[in-house]
């Protein structure tokens, strides 16, 4: 059957509670919903709430957060059905084999490498960005030429060299006063008094993986007990900017709170409440990586229970975060000064008594991009040490330390990919390739419940998805949308990005499956 083979459930089943001394099993119900949090609270707070609030929504952002938040509800509760009835490292790719054959399995591992590995290198480099820029408040500056890659991309297409403008006293990064932004154009550069500093690598962000896959290959305990220290440092500050933030919350922001519809001069239209549903798409990525619980499956203690409480706790934690954030943001200030690079920092700023906070949100942001990006390092080798056990890659992939019981050979050709991503080449053409490739698992994983309740509806489910089909439907259904919204460039994209991987599932894969040469 080859494409269409695929992995029978009771003996995936059987493989997850086989104890084969490889993957040790360490995590709890508390790990595994930290690492949920690590994941998703991270750019979606510090970047993407202004942004939305200022180009599409005003403070209506909130009730975006809410459409969102529940579509990614619903493919939550798939994938929970999923984690409990079958708890192994692979997450969606696994789930898809069960339900929906082998090729569309490799389709899936395939997109999930955008997910995972893809986001890693680009939240590592805002990341970067945070770090230099809380150096330079202590008066330490890191040479531009070491803080950015040699390229970027402009206007989502264009490559071209990257440089930083900085004082010729200093060494500083010159910051546009009005927009928070560095000068992008060499000539704006020149004309503030600036010198030019051609990028050569984005030093921070390398040695900030390099860092991460070395506490990932010595232990997942080890990396969890540093994600939850992450966490909590970061979880302390959020609530603090919320908690205190309440009391100097200016309800003339809030008025009107869902603004009047403004037509812009291309005829695209912003604001109202279709601005509120066009940002929703916008926000749902502030999601991505909540599913990286799953690929602890083959760690976690109690998988059948903690899975489902770690998925599903982590994000209607992070979505009450969201929601409180946005209305405190879009109440400090007005919304239309929130489209920064910094809307956290630029929303306080609006009232001097806040102050203080700003050291405390710069901790805060390179908090949270750290903890996504470690556990973004720590989802992808899982997937590929999963894949290699059915022989679709290469066996190195699926080597496991002998003493850490880690998939150390895969992490460290992930950190090398990701580092050599992050330090040296654009990522601008990235940021909605990641999405298109999490959205599709997302759908998958929906419509798979719906085909295995079908197919096999007397197989044991530790969790159960409420109301099927009906919330499998609406999940799929608001993932294919928000997949649907990508632009026409992205699409190209995915379909170049596809054709590479089904070429090596033919040329190398189709031939390697363990379950085909069982079945030929």
């Amino acid at each position: 059957m080859g494409v269409w083979s695929k992995k029978s459930i009771l003996k995936l089943q059987a493989e997850a509670g086989a104890s084969n001394g490889e993957l040790k099993r360490t995590l709890g119900a508390l790990n595994l919903t930290m690492l949920g949090i690590g994941a998703i609270i991270g750019a979606g707070i510090f970047v993407l709430t202004g942004t939305a609030a200022a180009n599409f929504a005003g403070p209506g952002v909130s009730l975006s957060f809410v459409l969102a938040g529940l579509a990614c509800l619903f493919a939550g509760l798939c994938y929970a059905e999923f984690a409990s009835m079958i708890p192994i490292a692979g997450s969606a790719y696994t789930y898809s084999y069960a339900t929906m054959g082998e090729g569309v399995a490799w389709f899936i591992g395939w997109n999930l490498v955008l997910e995972y590995l893809f986001a890693a290198s680009t939240v590592s480099v805002g990341w970067s960005g945070y770090f230099s820029a809380m150096l330079a408040e202590a008066g330490i500056h890191i040479p531009a030429a070491f803080a950015s890659a040699p390229l970027t991309v402009i206007n989502g297409h264009q490559v071209v060299r990257a440089f930083t403008c900085v004082d010729p006293a200093t060494g500083a990064t010159i910051v546009d006063a009005v927009s928070h932004m560095a000068y992008t154009t060499r000539d704006a550069c020149s004309a503030a008094g600036g010198s030019v500093v051609n990028g050569i690598i984005n030093l921070p962000a390398v040695l900030l993986i390099v860092t991460l896959t070395l506490l990932l290959v010595r232990g997942v305990q080890e990396s969890a007990t540093v994600n939850n220290v992450v966490v909590a440092i970061k979880m302390t500050i959020v609530l603090l900017v919320i908690g205190v933030g309440f009391f100097y919350i200016n309800k003339d922001n809030w008025t009107p709170f869902i603004p009047e519809m403004v037509t812009n001069p291309d005829g695209s239209t912003k604001y109202g409440m279709a601005g509120v549903l066009r940002a929703a798409p916008v926000v749902f990525f502030a999601y991505i990586g909540f599913d990286a619980v799953s690929t602890a499956a083959q760690e976690a203690k109690n998988p059948q229970r903690d899975l489902p409480i770690g998925m599903i706790a982590s994000l209607l934690i992070c979505t009450v975060l969201y929601i409180l954030m946005s209305l405190v943001m879009t109440g400090l200030a007005p919304f239309a000064k929130l489209g920064v690079a910094h809307p956290v920092s630029a929303a306080i700023a609006e009232v001097p008594q806040l102050k203080w906070l700003e050291n405390l949100v710069n901790i805060g942001a390179v908090a949270g991009l750290s903890s996504v990006v470690l556990v973004m390092l720590m989802g992808q080798p899982r997937i590929f040490y999963t894949m290699a056990k059915d022989g679709l890659l290469p066996p190195i992939f699926g080597r496991v330390h002998p003493k850490y019981k880690t998939p150390s050979a895969s992490s460290w050709i992930v950190g090398l990919i990701a580092l050599t991503i992050a330090g040296f080449f654009p990522l601008g053409l990235l940021g909605e390739l990641v999405s298109g490739g999490t959205l599709a698992a997302f759908a998958t994983v929906c419509i798979g419940v719906w085909v295995l309740r079908v197919r096999s509806p007397e197989l044991p489910r530790p969790f159960r998805t409420p109301m099927v089909p009906l919330v499998p439907i609406i999940g799929a259904f608001a993932t294919l949308y928000m997949m649907w919204q990508l632009p026409a460039l992205t699409w190209k994209l995915l379909i170049g990005w596809t054709v590479i991987g089904m070429s090596f599932y033919f040329i190398y894969g189709k031939s390697h499956s363990v379950i085909g040469r069982s079945e030929s």
